[in-house]
């Protein structure tokens, strides 16, 4: 399998019209690129948006959703592979095990927890893949201010830190995040 990139992005579309925008080169360039997109197997928000992209560019894009959620009619049937699992946590668990870097567009809270646990499964060793925030219009401006004020404090040790990049420049970050795994 080739490189794998586990996106985290809103099942909405949010409020800037730059957000949507984003997810949709974000899967391109992530085709582009010949890597497989591995996301939550929404087919609304941003999250629809990104692996429609991917899929329009002849991308590979796995889905991972829980069943309460493809029940809602919120799964996307078109992809290249969409598993169903029980939960939340085996959806994030399942999403740990595909890809091989983690790439959190715009979102809500279960982006929030999607990114966080993804990361912090770095820093106490359980993995070791690196984590990007695509910081579209400064979305994530005040988290990453937030992020260096506890590495500052000493909650976050300077090590750990260095496993999460932002940008608002996906080539770059895509870039990072290939070179870090």
């Amino acid at each position: 399998m080739t490189f794998a990139i586990g996106v985290f992005c809103g099942s909405s579309f949010g409020g800037d019209a730059r957000y949507e925008a984003a997810a949709r080169d974000t899967g391109r360039q992530i085709a582009r690129r010949g890597w497989t997109l591995v996301y939550g197997g929404g087919r609304v928000g941003l999250m629809g948006a990104v692996a429609d992209a991917a899929l329009q560019a002849g991308g590979r894009v796995v889905g991972v959703i829980p069943r309460f959620l493809y029940e809602r009619e919120v799964g996307h049937d078109g992809l290249t592979s969409l598993e169903v699992v029980a939960s939340l946590t085996e959806r994030k668990l399942r999403m740990g095990e595909l890809a091989d870097a983690f790439l959190s567009l715009p979102g809500g809270v279960g982006t929030m927890d999607e990114l966080f646990e993804a990361w912090s499964w770095s820093q106490v060793g359980l993995q070791r893949k690196p984590s990007g925030l695509l910081n579209v219009a400064g979305y994530y401006d005040e988290l990453v201010a937030f992020l260096d004020r506890a590495a500052a404090a000493g909650f976050v040790k300077p090590q750990h830190r260095e496993l999460l990049a932002a940008s608002a420049h996906l080539g770059e970050l895509l870039d990072w995040l290939a070179t870090r795994r």
